[in-house]
């Protein structure tokens, strides 16, 4: 799975709530309709993000597991 991404944001290594905060920090300099990919470890990131983007009006386009590590990409709202 992959998309055309705007920004790469590496999350790796971060506990909840970091992954989210960095997220929302980086969805503020991209303009809307751009997609954002994050790298992350922590496993909560998952339920996180998803209600996150859910609940800012951005949208989960996908999201997989690569060794241990959680990628998701989200399209600003």
């Amino acid at each position: 799975m992959s998309f055309n991404t705007d920004i790469l944001l590496d999350a790796k290594g971060l506990a909840c709530p970091m992954p989210i905060v960095k997220t929302k920090k980086e969805m503020d300099k991209i303009e809307s309709g751009q997609v954002i990919e994050i790298h992350a470890t922590d496993k909560g990131a998952k339920a996180d993000l998803t209600a996150w983007a859910k609940s800012g009006g951005h949208e989960l386009l996908g999201h997989e597991e690569e060794n241990g590590v959680y990628i998701f990409w989200i399209k600003k709202g």
